[in-house]
């Protein structure tokens, strides 16, 4: 048996307006509505409605041969409900096929898994209600917010009853075995993994369009050769966002009509058949166990969490936000519990990165804010103004608490590297005035330029 298991992330933040300092206490409404919906109207004009218009057209041609599956974040459902319904309504003829299978993943697309349990425990519960609700089918795999996955996230994944979960196929953790089988958890032979061919699938997401690229112009002919070339392969897992058709990767660059004519050609010109992850999971016999002790992700070249956490600021605002936990199950308020799911939502931490190298550009592609630090400033601004709410709430006396003293440590350390730069120059440039001789006007000049040129680079 050789499959094809195609998988699409559906995914939309609950964006933060621009809530400042003199908002807390005054101003709880948290969200940029205008934004939120302008954002989905044009993606689900651009992306989720040709594209499933396609996908259904796709499955019915090829009845039922082609078969594909989706997560769709929860917060990502409560904006098409909210203000594209009719998204939710091409979901459901697709999920009306039998071809299309639904993932669990957290309600929020949260990093809830590296935190909290019982938040973890919880959010999936709720995302898995609600997919049932709106699509009449229960989620058997599970897929991690952005395919985070280590040895513990598997336990809690496989004690909530879960078959298989998905994640990356990152080449620290295989070494030298290959992603195109499935795996099995380290000590749970019943729970199995499938890994993403991150070089497959990142072809079509991230280097359809790229014309530097050696593969560009990619074709259908030109990919099912690729694909048939892959050595004995059990299953080739194409994960990828959704919004690669049409958002990403737009229509111009001739990407609709790759998906279109693909199905056809991996069915007549390769030994290939289209599977769900479920289908994989009850077939497919894992051909080893994977030992994964620190999370893995599918971000960025290192495969790691630090598009979403490990810089300082992130590392704060993340600590903030589950401290909260307590005091959120003592309300019996369901605006509080709004609130601060979606605050926990991964795309505010991924605002905050400051890995400006290789993997830059797609960080500020995404990025709304002008920089970092206005991201942190910002989510910090609306998490005290959710604090003193809980406080009020639960008539708690207001004194400092520790993640207010952290936060403050953060932005005073960086108000003092600022100073202290500052305090440098100035002392630098009088030691260049006691020093300089008057009489010695030719070596005066230059001086006088590299000092220009200094503080023109900074």
């Amino acid at each position: 048996m050789k499959s094809i298991c195609f998988y699409f992330q559906v995914h939309q933040p609950f964006r933060l307006r621009n809530y400042r300092f003199f908002d807390i206490g005054r101003n709880h409404s948290y969200f940029d509505d205008i934004q939120n919906a302008w954002i989905c109207r044009r993606v689900a004009d651009k992306c989720y409605l040709p594209t499933n218009k396609l996908m259904l057209d796709l499955i019915k041609q090829h009845n039922g041969a082609f078969k594909i599956s989706y997560s769709i974040s929860g917060v990502a459902l409560d904006q098409f409900e909210k203000y594209t319904p009719e998204v939710i309504d091409s979901f459901r003829q697709l999920a009306e096929t039998g071809c299309v299978e639904f993932l669990a993943e957290t309600y929020t697309h949260s990093l809830a898994a590296l935190k909290s349990k019982q938040e973890f425990i919880d959010q999936v519960k709720i995302h898995s209600r609600k997919i049932e609700t709106l699509f009449g089918v229960k989620p058997k795999v599970f897929r991690n917010t952005e395919l985070i996955y280590s040895d513990e996230i598997g336990n809690m994944v496989a004690d909530m009853g879960f078959k298989a979960q998905l994640t990356e196929g990152a080449k620290h953790i295989l070494g030298w075995r290959s992603p195109n089988y499935a795996y099995s958890h380290s000590n749970r032979k019943d729970f199995k993994l499938l890994l993403k061919n991150f070089q497959l699938s990142d072809d079509i997401a991230f280097r359809f369009s790229q014309h530097t690229w050696q593969g560009y112009p990619l074709t259908t002919e030109k990919y099912v050769d690729w694909l048939n070339n892959v050595e004995t392969p059990q299953c080739i897992n194409l994960f990828m966002d959704y919004e690669t058709f049409g958002e990403h990767q737009w229509k111009e660059t001739g990407i609709f009509e790759f998906l279109k004519h693909l199905p056809s050609r991996v069915l007549s010109h390769s030994k290939y058949t289209f599977n769900t992850p479920s289908e994989l999971a009850e077939t497919l016999n894992p051909v080893d166990k994977i030992n994964v002790p620190y999370p893995i992700s599918w971000a960025d070249e290192e495969r790691d969490l630090t598009a979403w956490l490990g810089n300082d600021l992130q590392d704060d605002a993340f600590d903030q936000i589950y401290e909260l936990e307590e005091k959120i199950r003592k309300v019996d308020d369901l605006n509080f519990w709004i609130d601060w799911r979606y605050l926990q939502t991964s795309d505010h931490f991924y605002y905050m990165c400051t890995k400006w190298f290789s993997d830059g550009d797609v960080h500020k592609y995404f990025n709304h804010y002008d920089s970092p630090y206005d991201a942190y400033m910002n989510y910090a601004n609306v998490l005290s103004d959710l604090r003193i709410r809980l406080d009020d709430a639960l008539n708690i006396s207001f004194l400092p608490s520790v993640e207010q003293i952290k936060s403050n440590i953060v932005r005073n350390d960086l108000l003092e590297k600022t100073e202290t730069k500052k305090k440098k120059t100035e002392t630098t440039k009088k030691a260049a005035n006691k020093t300089k001789q008057p009489k010695d006007k030719e070596e005066e000049k230059p001086k006088r330029t590299r000092a220009k040129t200094t503080k023109s680079e900074k």
